[in-house]
Protein backbone atom coordinates (compact mmCIF):
# COMPACT_ATOMS: atom_id res chain seq x y z
CA UNK A 1 0.00 0.00 0.00
CA UNK A 2 2.87 2.40 0.73
CA UNK A 3 4.10 2.11 -2.87
CA UNK A 4 0.66 3.02 -4.21
CA UNK A 5 0.51 6.06 -1.92
CA UNK A 6 4.07 7.05 -2.84
CA UNK A 7 3.26 6.98 -6.56
CA UNK A 8 0.01 8.89 -6.08
CA UNK A 9 1.80 11.57 -4.06
CA UNK A 10 4.01 12.25 -7.10
CA UNK A 11 1.02 12.44 -9.44
CA UNK A 12 1.66 9.07 -11.08
CA UNK A 13 -0.99 6.37 -11.36
CA UNK A 14 -0.17 3.14 -9.57
CA UNK A 15 0.09 0.87 -12.62
CA UNK A 16 1.48 -2.66 -12.36
CA UNK A 17 4.73 -1.84 -14.24
CA UNK A 18 5.36 1.20 -12.02
CA UNK A 19 4.69 -0.76 -8.84
CA UNK A 20 6.95 -3.64 -9.89
CA UNK A 21 9.83 -1.37 -10.90
CA UNK A 22 9.54 0.70 -7.72
CA UNK A 23 9.57 -2.52 -5.68
CA UNK A 24 12.78 -3.67 -7.42
CA UNK A 25 14.56 -0.50 -6.31
CA UNK A 26 13.11 -0.62 -2.80
CA UNK A 27 14.15 -4.25 -2.22
CA UNK A 28 17.72 -3.02 -2.40
CA UNK A 29 19.26 -6.10 -3.96
CA UNK A 30 21.28 -3.75 -6.12
CA UNK A 31 21.33 -0.02 -5.36
CA UNK A 32 22.52 1.31 -8.73
CA UNK A 33 20.78 -0.17 -11.77
CA UNK A 34 20.62 0.40 -15.51
CA UNK A 35 17.37 -0.05 -17.42
CA UNK A 36 18.77 -3.37 -18.63
CA UNK A 37 19.43 -4.48 -15.02
CA UNK A 38 15.81 -3.71 -14.11
CA UNK A 39 14.59 -5.55 -17.21
CA UNK A 40 16.68 -8.64 -16.32
CA UNK A 41 15.14 -8.72 -12.83
CA UNK A 42 11.67 -8.50 -14.37
CA UNK A 43 12.51 -11.35 -16.76
CA UNK A 44 13.78 -13.45 -13.85
CA UNK A 45 10.46 -12.81 -12.10
CA UNK A 46 8.63 -13.93 -15.25
CA UNK A 47 7.08 -10.49 -15.69
CA UNK A 48 5.82 -9.51 -19.13
CA UNK A 49 6.93 -5.87 -18.85
CA UNK A 50 8.94 -4.86 -21.93
CA UNK A 51 12.21 -2.96 -22.09
CA UNK A 52 10.53 0.09 -23.67
CA UNK A 53 8.15 0.25 -20.70
CA UNK A 54 11.09 0.00 -18.30
CA UNK A 55 12.78 2.98 -19.98
CA UNK A 56 9.54 4.98 -19.93
CA UNK A 57 8.85 4.25 -16.23
CA UNK A 58 12.44 5.09 -15.24
CA UNK A 59 12.15 8.43 -17.03
CA UNK A 60 8.82 9.12 -15.31
CA UNK A 61 10.31 8.23 -11.91
CA UNK A 62 13.26 10.53 -12.55
CA UNK A 63 10.96 13.41 -13.54
CA UNK A 64 8.83 12.78 -10.43
CA UNK A 65 11.92 12.81 -8.20
CA UNK A 66 11.60 9.17 -7.12
CA UNK A 67 14.85 8.15 -8.83
CA UNK A 68 18.12 9.91 -9.55
CA UNK A 69 19.90 9.27 -12.84
CA UNK A 70 23.67 9.41 -13.14
CA UNK A 71 25.67 9.12 -16.33
CA UNK A 72 29.15 7.71 -15.87
CA UNK A 73 31.92 7.14 -18.42
CA UNK A 74 30.37 3.82 -19.48
CA UNK A 75 27.74 5.87 -21.29
CA UNK A 76 24.86 4.03 -19.63
CA UNK A 77 22.44 5.80 -17.32
CA UNK A 78 22.44 4.42 -13.79
CA UNK A 79 19.38 4.89 -11.58
CA UNK A 80 19.02 4.85 -7.80
CA UNK A 81 16.32 5.72 -5.26
CA UNK A 82 16.33 9.42 -4.37
CA UNK A 83 16.75 9.46 -0.61
CA UNK A 84 17.36 13.21 -0.47
CA UNK A 85 20.96 12.88 0.70
CA UNK A 86 23.85 14.02 -1.50
CA UNK A 87 26.64 11.55 -2.14
CA UNK A 88 29.38 10.92 -4.68
CA UNK A 89 30.41 7.73 -6.46
CA UNK A 90 33.28 5.35 -7.06
CA UNK A 91 32.96 3.56 -10.40
CA UNK A 92 34.94 0.39 -11.13
CA UNK A 93 36.44 0.50 -14.61
CA UNK A 94 36.75 -3.29 -14.67
CA UNK A 95 33.39 -4.66 -13.53
CA UNK A 96 31.20 -1.52 -13.55
CA UNK A 97 30.37 -1.66 -9.84
CA UNK A 98 29.18 1.68 -8.43
CA UNK A 99 29.70 2.51 -4.76
CA UNK A 100 28.57 5.61 -2.88
CA UNK A 101 30.59 7.75 -0.53
CA UNK A 102 30.22 11.05 1.27
CA UNK A 103 33.08 13.14 2.62
CA UNK A 104 32.31 16.47 4.32
CA UNK A 105 35.87 17.71 3.76
CA UNK A 106 35.54 17.24 -0.01
CA UNK A 107 32.18 19.04 0.05
CA UNK A 108 33.60 21.96 2.07
CA UNK A 109 36.65 22.23 -0.19
CA UNK A 110 34.48 22.37 -3.30
CA UNK A 111 32.38 25.15 -1.78
CA UNK A 112 35.52 27.10 -0.78
CA UNK A 113 36.95 26.81 -4.31
CA UNK A 114 33.66 27.92 -5.85
CA UNK A 115 33.43 30.88 -3.48
CA UNK A 116 37.03 31.94 -4.22
CA UNK A 117 36.20 31.91 -7.94
CA UNK A 118 32.96 33.84 -7.44
CA UNK A 119 30.72 30.88 -8.22
CA UNK A 120 27.57 29.77 -6.42
CA UNK A 121 27.24 25.98 -6.74
CA UNK A 122 23.70 24.72 -7.27
CA UNK A 123 24.55 21.05 -7.71
CA UNK A 124 27.49 18.87 -8.54
CA UNK A 125 28.45 15.34 -9.40
CA UNK A 126 31.72 13.69 -8.48
CA UNK A 127 32.69 10.26 -9.77
CA UNK A 128 36.04 8.65 -9.08
CA UNK A 129 37.11 5.93 -11.50
CA UNK A 130 39.38 3.00 -10.70
CA UNK A 131 39.19 -0.60 -9.62
CA UNK A 132 37.05 -1.88 -6.78
CA UNK A 133 38.79 -3.94 -4.09
CA UNK A 134 37.70 -7.22 -5.69
CA UNK A 135 38.97 -6.34 -9.19
CA UNK A 136 42.21 -4.85 -7.82
CA UNK A 137 42.84 -8.07 -5.88
CA UNK A 138 42.17 -10.22 -8.98
CA UNK A 139 44.60 -8.10 -11.02
CA UNK A 140 47.28 -8.34 -8.31
CA UNK A 141 46.92 -12.16 -8.37
CA UNK A 142 47.42 -12.28 -12.16
CA UNK A 143 50.37 -9.85 -12.24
Amino acid sequence: MANIDELKSTGLKATLPRLKILEIFQRGGQRHMTAEDVYRVLLDERSDIGLATVYRVLMQFEQAGILIRSNFESGKAIYEINEGQHHDHFVCTSCGKVEEFYDPEIEQRQQAIAKAKGWRVQDHSLALYGQCASCAQKQTQTD
